[in-house]
Protein backbone atom coordinates (compact mmCIF):
# COMPACT_ATOMS: atom_id res chain seq x y z
CA UNK A 1 0.00 0.00 0.00
CA UNK A 2 2.81 2.18 0.64
CA UNK A 3 3.88 2.27 -2.62
CA UNK A 4 0.42 3.07 -3.91
CA UNK A 5 0.46 5.83 -1.67
CA UNK A 6 3.72 6.86 -2.77
CA UNK A 7 2.66 7.33 -6.20
CA UNK A 8 -0.86 9.27 -5.49
CA UNK A 9 0.82 11.51 -3.14
CA UNK A 10 3.42 12.50 -6.09
CA UNK A 11 0.37 12.64 -8.70
CA UNK A 12 -1.37 14.99 -6.08
CA UNK A 13 1.70 17.32 -5.51
CA UNK A 14 2.55 17.25 -9.55
CA UNK A 15 -1.32 18.28 -9.92
CA UNK A 16 -0.72 21.36 -7.36
CA UNK A 17 2.14 21.91 -9.90
CA UNK A 18 0.13 22.33 -13.11
CA UNK A 19 -2.16 24.64 -11.65
CA UNK A 20 0.59 26.81 -10.88
CA UNK A 21 1.44 27.03 -14.24
CA UNK A 22 2.95 31.32 -14.78
CA UNK A 23 1.73 31.30 -18.54
CA UNK A 24 -1.56 30.12 -18.32
CA UNK A 25 -2.16 32.62 -15.10
CA UNK A 26 -0.91 35.67 -17.17
CA UNK A 27 -3.61 34.52 -20.33
CA UNK A 28 -6.04 34.27 -17.69
CA UNK A 29 -5.83 38.27 -16.90
CA UNK A 30 -4.39 39.85 -19.94
CA UNK A 31 -6.00 39.77 -23.54
CA UNK A 32 -6.04 41.85 -26.26
CA UNK A 33 -9.58 43.08 -28.00
CA UNK A 34 -9.08 43.21 -31.74
CA UNK A 35 -6.04 45.73 -32.21
CA UNK A 36 -6.81 48.98 -30.18
CA UNK A 37 -7.83 47.40 -26.86
CA UNK A 38 -6.43 45.58 -24.04
CA UNK A 39 -7.98 44.19 -21.39
CA UNK A 40 -6.09 43.83 -17.94
CA UNK A 41 -8.38 41.58 -15.57
CA UNK A 42 -11.21 44.18 -14.67
CA UNK A 43 -9.57 47.19 -16.68
CA UNK A 44 -9.68 48.69 -20.11
CA UNK A 45 -6.48 50.30 -22.20
CA UNK A 46 -6.95 52.25 -25.42
CA UNK A 47 -3.70 50.83 -27.06
CA UNK A 48 -3.77 53.20 -30.14
CA UNK A 49 -2.14 56.22 -28.48
CA UNK A 50 0.61 53.85 -26.54
CA UNK A 51 3.98 54.27 -28.60
CA UNK A 52 5.97 51.18 -26.68
CA UNK A 53 5.19 48.11 -24.92
CA UNK A 54 8.32 47.29 -22.20
CA UNK A 55 8.89 44.12 -20.21
CA UNK A 56 10.74 44.45 -16.92
CA UNK A 57 10.91 42.32 -13.61
CA UNK A 58 12.34 39.35 -11.72
CA UNK A 59 11.51 36.10 -9.67
CA UNK A 60 11.54 32.26 -10.49
CA UNK A 61 8.49 32.44 -12.57
CA UNK A 62 9.45 35.88 -14.48
CA UNK A 63 10.86 34.19 -17.80
CA UNK A 64 7.29 31.99 -18.26
CA UNK A 65 5.52 35.42 -17.47
CA UNK A 66 7.54 37.53 -19.95
CA UNK A 67 6.95 34.92 -22.77
CA UNK A 68 3.36 34.95 -22.36
CA UNK A 69 3.11 38.76 -22.73
CA UNK A 70 5.62 38.30 -25.71
CA UNK A 71 3.61 35.89 -27.06
CA UNK A 72 0.26 37.89 -26.82
CA UNK A 73 1.83 41.15 -28.12
CA UNK A 74 4.14 40.50 -30.67
CA UNK A 75 6.25 43.02 -31.76
CA UNK A 76 4.70 45.39 -30.26
CA UNK A 77 6.83 44.89 -27.26
CA UNK A 78 9.97 47.08 -28.12
CA UNK A 79 12.54 45.84 -25.07
CA UNK A 80 12.61 45.22 -21.69
CA UNK A 81 14.67 42.98 -18.88
CA UNK A 82 14.17 40.60 -16.46
CA UNK A 83 16.12 38.39 -13.78
CA UNK A 84 15.69 35.06 -12.99
CA UNK A 85 17.17 32.10 -11.05
CA UNK A 86 20.17 30.24 -12.17
CA UNK A 87 18.30 27.24 -14.53
CA UNK A 88 15.03 28.89 -14.50
CA UNK A 89 15.32 30.84 -17.53
CA UNK A 90 13.63 30.18 -21.03
CA UNK A 91 14.01 32.19 -24.34
CA UNK A 92 12.84 35.32 -25.12
CA UNK A 93 12.53 37.04 -28.46
CA UNK A 94 12.19 40.94 -27.56
CA UNK A 95 12.61 40.59 -23.59
CA UNK A 96 16.73 40.33 -22.48
CA UNK A 97 17.10 37.49 -19.24
CA UNK A 98 20.17 37.31 -16.73
CA UNK A 99 20.24 34.65 -14.34
CA UNK A 100 20.82 35.64 -10.64
CA UNK A 101 21.67 34.23 -7.03
CA UNK A 102 18.67 33.79 -4.51
CA UNK A 103 18.25 33.46 -2.12
CA UNK A 104 21.39 35.28 -1.04
CA UNK A 105 21.60 37.70 -3.84
CA UNK A 106 24.83 38.30 -6.29
CA UNK A 107 26.74 40.54 -8.41
CA UNK A 108 24.39 39.14 -11.72
CA UNK A 109 21.76 40.29 -9.92
CA UNK A 110 23.06 44.10 -9.57
CA UNK A 111 24.03 44.09 -13.15
CA UNK A 112 20.39 42.70 -14.13
CA UNK A 113 18.79 45.31 -11.70
CA UNK A 114 20.43 48.32 -13.40
CA UNK A 115 19.58 47.04 -16.69
CA UNK A 116 16.14 47.46 -15.03
CA UNK A 117 16.58 50.66 -13.89
CA UNK A 118 17.73 52.15 -17.51
CA UNK A 119 14.88 50.93 -18.93
CA UNK A 120 12.66 52.45 -16.45
CA UNK A 121 14.64 55.46 -16.77
CA UNK A 122 14.40 55.52 -20.62
CA UNK A 123 10.07 55.00 -20.52
CA UNK A 124 8.17 57.86 -22.14
CA UNK A 125 4.68 58.72 -21.11
CA UNK A 126 2.63 57.25 -23.92
CA UNK A 127 4.50 54.02 -23.23
CA UNK A 128 2.99 50.67 -21.06
CA UNK A 129 5.37 49.08 -18.56
CA UNK A 130 4.84 45.59 -17.51
CA UNK A 131 6.65 44.37 -14.51
CA UNK A 132 6.38 40.67 -13.96
CA UNK A 133 7.27 39.75 -10.37
CA UNK A 134 6.70 36.42 -8.84
CA UNK A 135 9.03 34.36 -5.94
CA UNK A 136 11.89 34.74 -5.59
CA UNK A 137 12.27 38.74 -7.08
CA UNK A 138 13.57 40.29 -3.85
CA UNK A 139 16.73 38.35 -3.71
CA UNK A 140 16.94 38.46 -7.46
CA UNK A 141 16.26 42.25 -8.13
CA UNK A 142 19.21 43.76 -5.81
CA UNK A 143 20.40 47.43 -5.76
CA UNK A 144 21.64 48.02 -2.22
CA UNK A 145 20.93 51.90 -0.69
CA UNK A 146 23.78 54.30 -1.04
CA UNK A 147 26.27 53.39 1.53
CA UNK A 148 25.38 49.60 1.63
CA UNK A 149 27.63 47.14 -0.08
CA UNK A 150 26.55 43.84 -1.72
CA UNK A 151 28.19 42.14 0.29
CA UNK A 152 26.81 43.37 3.44
CA UNK A 153 23.20 43.25 2.12
CA UNK A 154 24.00 39.80 1.67
CA UNK A 155 25.08 39.10 5.06
CA UNK A 156 21.72 40.67 6.42
CA UNK A 157 19.79 38.02 3.96
CA UNK A 158 21.66 35.07 5.29
CA UNK A 159 21.38 36.75 8.64
CA UNK A 160 17.40 37.06 8.71
CA UNK A 161 16.84 33.42 6.55
CA UNK A 162 19.07 31.86 9.44
CA UNK A 163 17.12 33.44 12.48
CA UNK A 164 13.67 32.48 11.92
CA UNK A 165 12.15 35.71 10.64
CA UNK A 166 8.89 35.60 8.65
CA UNK A 167 9.65 36.61 4.93
CA UNK A 168 7.21 39.57 5.85
CA UNK A 169 9.84 40.73 8.08
CA UNK A 170 12.76 39.69 5.82
CA UNK A 171 11.20 41.60 3.18
CA UNK A 172 10.28 44.70 5.30
CA UNK A 173 14.49 45.04 6.12
CA UNK A 174 15.26 44.16 2.55
CA UNK A 175 12.78 47.35 1.26
CA UNK A 176 14.71 49.78 3.21
CA UNK A 177 18.08 48.68 2.57
CA UNK A 178 17.35 49.09 -1.20
CA UNK A 179 17.00 51.42 -4.37
CA UNK A 180 14.44 49.36 -6.38
CA UNK A 181 12.23 47.83 -3.64
CA UNK A 182 9.42 48.85 -1.67
CA UNK A 183 7.38 51.14 -4.52
CA UNK A 184 10.44 52.76 -5.41
CA UNK A 185 10.64 50.48 -9.11
CA UNK A 186 6.97 52.94 -9.97
CA UNK A 187 8.87 56.29 -8.62
CA UNK A 188 11.86 55.37 -10.94
CA UNK A 189 9.21 54.79 -14.13
CA UNK A 190 8.50 57.82 -16.62
CA UNK A 191 5.13 56.29 -17.90
CA UNK A 192 1.96 56.86 -17.04
CA UNK A 193 0.76 53.37 -17.68
CA UNK A 194 2.35 50.34 -15.37
CA UNK A 195 1.25 47.36 -15.07
CA UNK A 196 2.21 44.80 -12.26
CA UNK A 197 1.40 41.19 -12.88
CA UNK A 198 2.33 39.08 -9.37
CA UNK A 199 2.52 35.51 -9.26
CA UNK A 200 1.84 35.46 -5.31
CA UNK A 201 4.79 33.37 -2.86
CA UNK A 202 3.84 35.01 0.88
CA UNK A 203 0.59 33.87 3.24
CA UNK A 204 -2.35 36.60 2.84
CA UNK A 205 -1.45 37.87 -1.36
CA UNK A 206 0.31 41.03 0.43
CA UNK A 207 1.18 42.86 -2.42
CA UNK A 208 3.79 44.77 0.05
CA UNK A 209 5.42 41.79 0.54
CA UNK A 210 5.82 39.85 -2.49
CA UNK A 211 9.48 40.03 -3.89
CA UNK A 212 9.26 43.49 -1.27
CA UNK A 213 6.41 45.23 -3.31
CA UNK A 214 8.76 46.73 -6.25
CA UNK A 215 5.82 49.11 -7.85
CA UNK A 216 2.84 48.87 -4.60
CA UNK A 217 3.02 51.25 -1.59
CA UNK A 218 5.10 50.42 1.29
CA UNK A 219 3.54 50.45 4.76
CA UNK A 220 6.68 49.18 7.16
CA UNK A 221 9.21 51.88 8.32
CA UNK A 222 12.50 52.13 9.41
CA UNK A 223 11.94 52.21 12.95
CA UNK A 224 9.98 48.57 12.10
CA UNK A 225 12.95 47.08 10.90
CA UNK A 226 15.16 48.18 13.82
CA UNK A 227 12.49 46.78 16.19
CA UNK A 228 12.78 43.22 13.59
CA UNK A 229 16.06 42.99 14.19
CA UNK A 230 16.34 43.83 18.18
CA UNK A 231 13.33 41.22 18.50
CA UNK A 232 15.51 38.34 16.94
CA UNK A 233 18.81 39.26 19.13
CA UNK A 234 20.93 39.89 15.76
CA UNK A 235 21.26 44.10 16.49
CA UNK A 236 24.65 43.04 16.96
CA UNK A 237 25.30 41.21 14.00
CA UNK A 238 24.34 43.76 11.67
CA UNK A 239 26.83 45.30 9.21
CA UNK A 240 27.21 49.09 10.83
CA UNK A 241 26.25 50.29 7.75
CA UNK A 242 22.65 48.60 7.45
CA UNK A 243 21.79 50.10 11.44
CA UNK A 244 23.59 53.58 10.16
CA UNK A 245 21.13 53.58 7.61
CA UNK A 246 18.31 52.48 9.73
CA UNK A 247 19.42 55.11 11.94
CA UNK A 248 19.12 58.02 9.48
CA UNK A 249 15.84 57.06 8.34
CA UNK A 250 14.30 57.09 11.79
CA UNK A 251 15.89 60.71 11.52
CA UNK A 252 14.37 61.63 8.92
CA UNK A 253 18.30 62.22 6.99
CA UNK A 254 17.70 59.05 4.63
CA UNK A 255 14.49 59.06 2.48
CA UNK A 256 11.54 56.25 3.89
CA UNK A 257 9.85 54.12 0.87
CA UNK A 258 6.88 55.72 -0.76
CA UNK A 259 3.49 55.28 1.14
CA UNK A 260 -0.25 54.45 0.58
CA UNK A 261 -1.70 57.94 -1.17
CA UNK A 262 1.41 58.57 -2.68
CA UNK A 263 0.00 60.19 -6.07
CA UNK A 264 3.15 57.93 -7.54
CA UNK A 265 0.71 54.91 -7.61
CA UNK A 266 -2.24 56.44 -9.67
CA UNK A 267 -1.35 55.22 -12.83
CA UNK A 268 -0.03 51.73 -11.25
CA UNK A 269 -2.13 48.59 -11.59
CA UNK A 270 -1.10 45.55 -9.75
CA UNK A 271 -3.00 42.11 -10.45
CA UNK A 272 -1.91 38.71 -8.29
CA UNK A 273 -2.44 36.31 -11.48
CA UNK A 274 -1.94 33.09 -9.13
CA UNK A 275 -1.11 31.90 -5.66
CA UNK A 276 -0.97 29.09 -3.34
CA UNK A 277 -4.81 28.84 -3.00
CA UNK A 278 -5.48 27.62 -7.33
CA UNK A 279 -2.40 25.15 -6.31
CA UNK A 280 -4.51 23.68 -3.52
CA UNK A 281 -7.60 23.43 -4.74
CA UNK A 282 -5.92 21.41 -8.18
CA UNK A 283 -4.29 19.23 -5.32
CA UNK A 284 -7.74 18.64 -3.56
CA UNK A 285 -9.37 17.72 -6.70
CA UNK A 286 -6.96 15.22 -7.88
CA UNK A 287 -7.02 13.54 -4.34
CA UNK A 288 -11.23 13.04 -4.49
CA UNK A 289 -10.01 11.66 -8.05
CA UNK A 290 -8.18 9.04 -6.99
CA UNK A 291 -10.41 7.93 -4.00
CA UNK A 292 -9.63 10.05 -0.98
CA UNK A 293 -11.75 12.22 1.42
CA UNK A 294 -9.86 15.02 1.78
CA UNK A 295 -9.63 18.79 3.06
CA UNK A 296 -7.61 21.73 3.28
CA UNK A 297 -6.28 22.14 6.26
CA UNK A 298 -4.95 26.02 5.33
CA UNK A 299 -3.64 28.04 2.53
CA UNK A 300 -2.05 29.99 5.73
CA UNK A 301 0.17 27.85 7.02
CA UNK A 302 3.54 29.26 8.91
CA UNK A 303 6.17 28.54 11.85
CA UNK A 304 8.77 26.43 13.03
CA UNK A 305 8.64 23.72 10.30
CA UNK A 306 9.15 20.93 13.17
CA UNK A 307 6.70 22.25 15.50
CA UNK A 308 4.28 22.83 12.46
CA UNK A 309 5.36 19.25 11.28
CA UNK A 310 4.28 18.03 14.70
CA UNK A 311 0.93 19.24 14.31
CA UNK A 312 0.60 17.49 10.66
CA UNK A 313 1.32 14.29 11.99
CA UNK A 314 -0.81 14.67 15.13
CA UNK A 315 -3.76 15.07 11.90
CA UNK A 316 -2.90 12.12 10.85
CA UNK A 317 -2.97 10.07 14.19
CA UNK A 318 -6.09 11.10 14.70
CA UNK A 319 -7.31 9.75 11.72
CA UNK A 320 -6.39 6.64 12.50
CA UNK A 321 -7.45 6.81 15.79
CA UNK A 322 -11.34 8.48 15.64
CA UNK A 323 -11.94 9.44 11.47
CA UNK A 324 -11.36 12.87 12.09
CA UNK A 325 -11.57 15.33 10.37
CA UNK A 326 -11.89 12.78 7.87
CA UNK A 327 -12.55 8.82 7.64
CA UNK A 328 -10.18 6.65 5.95
CA UNK A 329 -9.03 6.66 3.08
CA UNK A 330 -7.94 10.64 3.89
CA UNK A 331 -5.85 13.21 1.87
CA UNK A 332 -5.42 16.46 3.67
CA UNK A 333 -3.47 19.14 2.38
CA UNK A 334 -1.86 22.72 3.02
CA UNK A 335 -0.37 25.73 2.21
CA UNK A 336 1.76 28.19 3.64
CA UNK A 337 5.61 28.62 4.42
CA UNK A 338 7.06 27.75 7.26
CA UNK A 339 10.89 29.03 8.61
CA UNK A 340 13.66 27.07 10.42
CA UNK A 341 16.09 28.67 12.61
CA UNK A 342 19.03 27.25 11.98
CA UNK A 343 21.09 26.07 15.30
CA UNK A 344 22.89 23.21 13.68
CA UNK A 345 25.98 23.13 10.81
CA UNK A 346 23.62 20.75 8.52
CA UNK A 347 22.44 21.65 5.07
CA UNK A 348 18.43 21.68 4.20
CA UNK A 349 15.72 23.43 3.71
CA UNK A 350 11.88 24.33 5.74
CA UNK A 351 10.44 21.27 3.15
CA UNK A 352 12.95 18.85 4.26
CA UNK A 353 13.32 19.72 7.48
CA UNK A 354 9.11 19.18 8.00
CA UNK A 355 9.56 15.92 6.10
CA UNK A 356 12.24 14.59 8.59
CA UNK A 357 10.18 15.86 11.77
CA UNK A 358 7.48 14.13 10.27
CA UNK A 359 8.96 10.87 9.55
CA UNK A 360 10.18 10.75 13.59
CA UNK A 361 6.67 11.78 14.69
CA UNK A 362 5.43 9.16 12.43
CA UNK A 363 7.83 6.63 13.09
CA UNK A 364 6.08 2.42 13.13
CA UNK A 365 2.46 3.83 12.11
CA UNK A 366 1.88 2.00 8.91
CA UNK A 367 -0.70 3.59 6.20
CA UNK A 368 0.43 7.39 6.52
CA UNK A 369 2.58 9.20 3.86
CA UNK A 370 3.50 12.67 3.73
CA UNK A 371 4.77 15.19 1.34
CA UNK A 372 6.62 18.55 1.91
CA UNK A 373 7.56 20.20 -1.09
CA UNK A 374 7.84 23.95 -2.57
CA UNK A 375 6.12 24.35 -5.56
CA UNK A 376 9.69 26.62 -7.12
CA UNK A 377 11.29 22.71 -6.78
CA UNK A 378 14.60 24.13 -4.64
CA UNK A 379 14.40 24.08 -0.47
CA UNK A 380 17.07 26.11 0.61
CA UNK A 381 20.23 25.59 -1.19
CA UNK A 382 19.77 22.26 -2.14
CA UNK A 383 18.62 20.97 -5.47
CA UNK A 384 15.64 19.38 -3.57
CA UNK A 385 11.96 20.39 -3.54
CA UNK A 386 11.14 18.38 -0.36
CA UNK A 387 10.86 15.04 0.87
CA UNK A 388 8.00 12.11 0.82
CA UNK A 389 8.31 10.03 4.13
CA UNK A 390 6.21 7.07 6.12
CA UNK A 391 6.46 4.92 9.06
CA UNK A 392 9.78 3.34 7.53
CA UNK A 393 11.77 6.26 6.76
CA UNK A 394 13.89 6.33 10.31
CA UNK A 395 14.22 2.63 10.27
CA UNK A 396 15.22 3.02 6.56
CA UNK A 397 18.04 5.75 7.85
CA UNK A 398 19.11 3.92 10.42
CA UNK A 399 20.19 0.87 7.97
CA UNK A 400 22.09 3.88 5.84
CA UNK A 401 23.40 4.48 9.79
CA UNK A 402 21.93 7.57 9.54
CA UNK A 403 19.84 8.81 13.00
CA UNK A 404 16.96 10.85 12.07
CA UNK A 405 16.71 13.25 15.63
CA UNK A 406 20.58 13.36 15.42
CA UNK A 407 20.09 14.87 11.57
CA UNK A 408 16.72 17.25 12.82
CA UNK A 409 18.87 18.78 15.64
CA UNK A 410 22.16 19.52 13.59
CA UNK A 411 19.13 21.08 10.75
CA UNK A 412 20.91 18.19 8.22
CA UNK A 413 17.94 17.03 6.40
CA UNK A 414 18.94 17.07 2.84
CA UNK A 415 21.95 14.52 4.17
CA UNK A 416 19.30 12.26 5.91
CA UNK A 417 17.23 12.42 2.79
CA UNK A 418 20.50 12.14 0.36
CA UNK A 419 20.60 8.80 -1.77
CA UNK A 420 16.96 7.91 -0.82
CA UNK A 421 13.97 7.37 -2.21
CA UNK A 422 12.23 9.58 -0.03
CA UNK A 423 13.89 12.97 -1.72
CA UNK A 424 11.75 14.54 -3.97
CA UNK A 425 14.19 16.25 -7.20
CA UNK A 426 11.56 17.85 -9.44
CA UNK A 427 14.28 20.18 -11.22
CA UNK A 428 13.31 23.67 -12.19
CA UNK A 429 9.47 24.55 -11.70
CA UNK A 430 9.69 27.76 -13.42
CA UNK A 431 6.90 28.75 -10.60
CA UNK A 432 6.63 29.86 -6.92
CA UNK A 433 3.34 30.47 -5.02
CA UNK A 434 4.62 28.58 -1.49
CA UNK A 435 4.63 25.05 -0.46
CA UNK A 436 2.69 22.26 -0.90
CA UNK A 437 2.03 19.95 1.79
CA UNK A 438 0.36 16.41 1.55
CA UNK A 439 -0.94 13.45 4.08
CA UNK A 440 -2.38 10.74 3.02
CA UNK A 441 -3.97 7.70 5.94
CA UNK A 442 -5.38 5.06 4.24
Amino acid sequence: MQKDQRKDIRSIFDAGLDAADPKEAVRRYVRLLGNSRLKVKDRSYNLKNVENIYIVGAGKAASPMALALEEIFGSKVKGGHITTKYGYTLPLTYVSVSEAGHPVPDECGIRGTKRIMSILKGTGRKDILFVVISGGGSALMPMPAEGITLAEKQAVTKILLECGATIHEINAVRKHISQIKGGRLAKLANTDTVITLILSDVIGDNLDVIASGPSVPDESTFTECMQILEAYGIRNRVPESVLSHFQQGISGIAEETPKPGDVLFSNTYNVIIGSSRLSLDAARKKARELGYNTMILSSCIEGEAKEVAKVHAAVAKEIILSGNPLKKPACIISGGETTVTVKGRGIGGRNLEFALASAIDIDGIGDVTILSGGTDGTDGQTNAAGAIVDGQTVKNGMKRGKTALHYLIENDSYRFFAGSDDILVTGPTMTNVMDLRIILVT
